[in-house]
């Protein structure tokens, strides 16, 4: 596995997905360090007939991400939206700002493993069978449960919209 190429490919992913989780920028650049960190001491442990290097990796961030969760003391509770850490532009028109508040208020309606499956699809840009070899789960139901989570988050908006 060429890591510096994992690295190179993976760590915006990485950081959307963990500051998904935390909601926190500074603990996110932390967590991100750490699951790298994590990730090239045990780079030797990698067996590709497991799974695929970013599926690994996002593994190792997730597990970072729950540590950096409890050790704060908080219950291993999933954030309800994906933080904002560009902040909204100056420029944004209306119909994006009501757009926003909508896709905010349909995730917070969502149970938090349905937001980590949607952050590991839309926000780190898993495929299927890297979602399930984070999730520890088969591919077959990580496709099941992100249809029920994408198709939950839809009926929401179009509530909201």
């Amino acid at each position: 596995m060429a890591f510096d190429r994992l690295y190179r490919t993976s760590r915006d992913d990485v950081y959307a997905y963990v500051a998904s989780l935390l909601r926190d920028g500074p603990a996110a650049e932390e967590v991100t360090a750490t699951a790298f960190e994590r990730a090239y001491r045990k780079r030797h442990r990698f067996d590709s007939r497991r799974g695929e290097p970013r599926a690994w990796l996002f593994g190792i961030a997730r597990n970072a991400a729950l540590d950096e969760l409890r050790r704060r003391g908080r219950q291993a509770e999933l954030a309800a939206e994906p933080a904002d850490l560009d902040g909204a532009s100056v420029e944004a028109g209306a119909e994006h700002s009501e757009r926003r508040l909508a896709l905010r208020a349909a995730l917070a309606r969502l149970e938090p493993r349905e937001r980590e499956l949607i952050a590991l699809k839309f926000f780190a840009g898993l495929g299927n069978a890297e979602i399930a070899a984070v999730l520890s789960i088969s591919e077959s139901n990580a496709g099941t449960r992100l249809h029920r989570a994408v198709t939950k988050l839809r009926e929401a908006l179009d509530g909201s919209i």
